[in-house]
């Protein structure tokens, strides 16, 4: 769950994550369902992939933090990362962030997403939120290995966030949710320059304006690098709610930071999260455009 905030003054509602499954659809058909999602005009990210990962994740039920289940996955994720490792979050028994890195020089990019569920309400599978994002993590880490990039291009690590969701009910969700990706920060912020977090990205009719407290000048790039791809319809100008989020952390350590996230999704914190609300091409549209920034990636300043 991510948490709103309304001119940084107002804490408005509370977010969950993203997962996703789907087959493309002729463009008849996509409009009827209610999705029209372009179709991107390259094809390096393998979004069919990323779904396969989605429904695994779902079909293995709810995943709270610190449960059997998400343990099982668990085990699963971090043998599809490149050199993938589990690294505890301290303070939290029995919770782990996975990792994978691809290698380049000076510091990271990130690019992550968190892989556990809501407790609340009981069955909560989490399609959005976000079995597809952490399918398109995944998938990203095979497409950006295999795209030319040059000799002095960065490092990237793939973080998949145990505990992004708070463990009870709080007025304080910074405080008391977001438990791998701070955990994360404190420990490597001197080793990032950059987050992309995926969170709400996989809902049919997807659209991404910027998130309010995303830094703009790496969101710039985003948009560019989608309109490139032929996607720039599902990033539109203007901004929306600024979340409390897994990329939060990152900012409030001074590095650059942006959130793809849909805050109007329907059917964000309810059991109707579910597969059939999700869009293989909303996936391979942020999948696309996620390799595409890394492509053309060019040093920004550290502070967003």
């Amino acid at each position: 769950m991510a948490l709103a905030v309304v001119g940084q003054l107002a804490l408005v509602g509370v977010l969950v994550a993203l997962a996703v499954y789907g087959f493309p659809a002729a463009d008849g058909e996509a409009k009827k369902s209610g999705d029209d999602v372009p179709r991107a005009k390259v094809d390096r990210f393998d979004a069919d992939r990323a779904m396969a990962i989605a429904r695994m994740q779902v079909k293995a039920g709810p995943r709270p933090a610190g449960s059997r289940t998400l343990r099982r996955v668990a085990e699963r994720l971090r043998k599809m990362l490149p050199k993938g490792r589990f690294e505890p979050v301290p303070g939290h028994p029995g919770l782990r962030n996975i990792v994978g890195e691809l290698p380049g020089t000076g510091p990271v990019i990130v690019i992550g997403a968190h892989y556990d569920t809501e407790r609340l309400p009981k069955g909560f599978v989490g399609a959005n939120d976000a079995a597809a994002a952490v399918g398109a993590v995944i998938e990203l880490s095979r497409a950006l290995k295999r795209i030319e990039r040059p000799a002095t291009a960065p490092a990237i690590r793939f973080v998949l966030f145990d505990g992004e969701e708070e463990p009870f009910r709080t007025d304080d969700f910074f405080r008391d949710a977001l438990r791998g990706s701070k955990a994360y920060v404190q420990a490597h912020a001197e080793e990032v320059r950059a987050m992309l977090l995926l969170d709400y990205i996989g809902n049919k009719g997807l659209r991404l304006p910027r998130e309010g407290t995303s830094s703009r000048e790496l969101w710039a790039r985003v948009r560019e690098a989608a309109k490139a791809v032929g996607v720039g319809k599902v990033f539109p100008p203007g901004t929306q709610a600024g979340i409390i989020d897994d990329h939060t952390p990152f900012l409030r350590a001074g590095i650059p930071a942006v959130d793809f996230i849909d805050w109007s999704y329907p059917h964000k914190d309810t059991l109707r999260d579910t597969l059939d609300k999700l869009s293989v091409r909303a996936v391979d549209a942020v999948g696309e455009t996620v390799v595409e920034v890394i492509r053309r990636w060019r040093d920004l300043p550290a502070a967003g």
